[in-house]
């Protein structure tokens, strides 16, 4: 159900970008239109590059210390989709390309992915382990046996 989400917002993007860019080389002309597109792809991907060193040099710190670099390797996943969205030509494009390599919005996007997407995933593949959140009472049926306390050792063996 989600899947056909996903390919319906990418088959609306390259539409939305159609839509926008013939009304706009309409009213600044198809030169400048042109230039536009060129240029906000070739300072995205300036801007995709640079956030992309930094972020690599963010991972190898928190590798070199041990720690897991979570953040960082989400961050990177942005930055791959923020350049693919800048290399398409289009405004809608280069918009959502910029969205996702400014580090200002990139923040709470990534955070909205731990927390809709990655923690989901590890909650189930861990069976609640991940948050702590496992049953800890006892079996989690409804077959409980409660015995008394002076039969909780073993039945006697009828062939001693």
């Amino acid at each position: 159900m989600q899947t056909r989400w996903v390919i319906a917002a990418l088959l609306a993007i390259p539409l939305l970008d159609t839509l926008l860019l013939i009304p706009l080389s309409g009213f600044i002309g198809f030169v400048p239109t042109v230039l536009l597109v060129v240029l906000t792809g070739l300072v995205g991907m300036l801007l995709v590059r640079a956030e992309g060193r930094h972020t690599l040099s963010k991972l190898q710190r928190k590798v070199a210390t041990g720690a897991l670099p979570t953040n960082e390797l989400l961050d990177g996943g942005l930055l791959i989709g923020a350049g693919a969205f800048l290399l398409t030509p289009g405004v809608v494009t280069d918009l959502l390309g910029f969205v996702l390599a400014v580090p200002v919005t990139r923040y709470p996007i990534r955070e909205a992915l731990k927390r809709f997407v990655v923690r989901p995933y590890l909650e189930k593949q861990t069976e609640g382990f991940f948050s702590g959140d496992v049953w800890v009472g006892g079996f989690p049926d409804d077959d409980v046996i409660n015995l008394d306390p002076e039969n909780y050792g073993r039945p006697d063996d009828d062939n001693s």
